[in-house]
């Protein structure tokens, strides 16, 4: 089994400056794109992950929650999972009514960290699911962590789990810029160390982001050890054709 992993950024999705806003059109090109490779045989063991967008990001904000900052108040940590179970459904509708085959694994149920940080995500189940044809979606959560309650788990942090775990060949982050943009606004064409793009890179540029922006995204990628690419929603469709679009990044492979 190689599966291919793409995760698509929450800012693609929803409005990320206004709370708990889907955005609808865009979602539907996505899905529209994933159905049609999945029509042209191109999906095959396709594992999904999205972020949280302007659902997870601002309660995981109003909270003081991040991916290092932890509450123990399960009112703050329910909030922030049920924002993103919602937005999870509607991914997981668009897909339904387009015919591809989604299952949901929500990771603050299947997973923990431990008091150094430590990510412990089984994915049998994900490896279960592609195997019996399903479409596995993830998607960024909180996470029970020893001694912080509950932390901010990022979807890009998943994804390089899910890589690794299921042993990924093509990794691919949909985002709303065409690849890593240097300071003149242009794609670079690949990274190799974090070095490469660092003058260029920073936080998000909409709305809360707890989880680091296109600097947390490049340094996950970097340590998967494999080549993965970044690139925006019009490439979705050549990227699971096989091609690399937008800015690729290889880390120790």
């Amino acid at each position: 089994m190689t599966p291919t992993i793409l995760k698509l950024g929450g800012s693609v999705i929803t409005e990320k400056d206004r709370a708990e806003t889907l955005d609808g059109a865009a979602l539907d090109a996505v899905a529209d794109a994933i159905a049609d490779a999945f029509e042209r045989d191109d999906a095959d063991e396709l594992v999904l992950v999205h972020g949280g967008g302007s659902f997870g990001h601002h309660h995981a904000s109003e909270a003081g929650v991040t991916t290092t900052e932890g509450t123990d108040d399960a009112t703050d940590a329910v909030a922030i999972h049920g924002a993103m179970k919602t937005l999870n459904q509607f991914v997981l509708s668009r897909l339904h009514d387009r015919g591809v085959p989604a299952l949901p694994i929500h990771p603050l149920s299947a997973g923990a960290r431990d008091a150094d940080g430590a990510l412990d995500l089984p994915l049998n189940q994900a490896a279960t699911m592609l195997g019996e044809g399903f479409v596995p979606v993830l998607h960024g959560d909180v996470i029970a962590t020893a001694g912080e309650g509950v932390t901010v788990l990022s979807g890009d942090e998943i994804v390089t789990a899910a890589a690794e775990s299921l042993s990924a060949e093509r990794v691919g982050l949909c985002s709303t810029v065409p690849g890593v943009l240097d300071t003149e606004d242009e794609v670079i064409p690949e990274i190799t160390a974090y070095e490469d793009a660092a003058d260029a890179l920073g936080g998000s540029d909409a709305g809360e982001d707890v989880t680091g922006g296109m600097a947390a995204k490049v340094r996950e990628l970097l340590a998967l050890g494999a080549p993965a690419s970044v690139f925006g929603a019009d490439d979705i469709g050549a990227f699971l054709a096989g091609e690399g679009p937008g800015t690729t990044i290889r880390g120790g492979d």
